[in-house]
């Protein structure tokens, strides 16, 4: 008698419920990091989860929810261990240089991820409404409150607007990794930290504006360089990414 053949396995019908959420979850992030989000189904990221197609719509009422719910969760991954490693962290320089780090090695660590929200979340009309924006708003507030530190222990000079050191910082990330994104060339999150950290860390110190005179210069110099970081063209960019 010829052996039985081995019969496919079978789907567990009775999961706790924040099993099968959980499943789904990362069986949706793994098709959509693969397939990217438009070219991916529903179908198929039931069928990598072990469920039916119609018990997914049990907890995820569109494609676009369960985006957002992968979304969500890679967030709380990143905040898990994020203050409780700030804690370990003393002085301005090197709190502001580990957030920086953090943020680059995000990118470095998982580009397939960071390309979704950049290409299907934040494009969105409805992005500054959603979860996913009060998220990345906590995300960028620690770097906020660390320069805010700086600045209450006289390390750093009080009147530049925040909101430009922000966008100096996250702009000037994303500029840099723009090409690894896109699968193109290489970039170190340590070097590319220290580099940014000491742009910025130096620029906001006070002897700065006693050599240039006001806050007003320091201000446009921090201008001047985000002006210039959204003019590296692509190919610039690349080489630097691979050199």
């Amino acid at each position: 008698m010829s052996p039985k053949a081995a019969s496919p396995p079978r789907r567990r019908e009775r999961w706790p419920r924040d099993e099968r959420v959980a499943a789904i979850t990362e069986a949706a992030r793994a098709v959509f990091c693969e397939k990217g989000f438009l070219e991916s189904s529903t179908a198929e990221v039931a069928a990598r989860a072990g469920v039916v197609e119609g018990t997914l719509y049990r907890y995820f009422p569109s494609k676009r929810a369960l985006l957002l719910h992968v979304v969500e969760r890679f967030y709380e991954r990143i905040f898990a261990d994020y203050e409780q490693q700030l804690m370990g962290v003393r002085g301005t320089w090197n709190r502001l240089r580990f957030l920086i780090w953090k943020h680059l090695s995000v990118l470095h660590g998982d580009p397939a991820m960071c390309r979704l929200i950049m290409h299907e979340l934040r494009p969105s009309p409805d992005y500054r409404r959603s979860s996913v924006f009060r998220l990345n708003r906590r995300y960028t507030e620690r770097t906020m409150a660390v320069i805010k530190e700086g600045i209450a222990a006289g390390e750093l000079v009080p009147g530049v607007p925040l909101t430009i050191v922000r966008d100096m910082i996250f702009g000037c990330a994303e500029h840099h990794s723009w090409a690894y994104l896109r699968g193109e060339g290489q970039f170190s999150p340590e070097a590319a930290a220290d580099a940014l950290t000491d742009m910025v860390y130096r620029g906001l110190q006070p002897q700065a504006l006693t050599r240039s005179g006001s806050a007003d210069a320091s201000v446009r110099r921090l201008e001047q360089a985000v002006r210039r970081l959204e003019g590296i063209s692509p190919a610039r960019r690349t080489r630097k990414a691979a050199g």
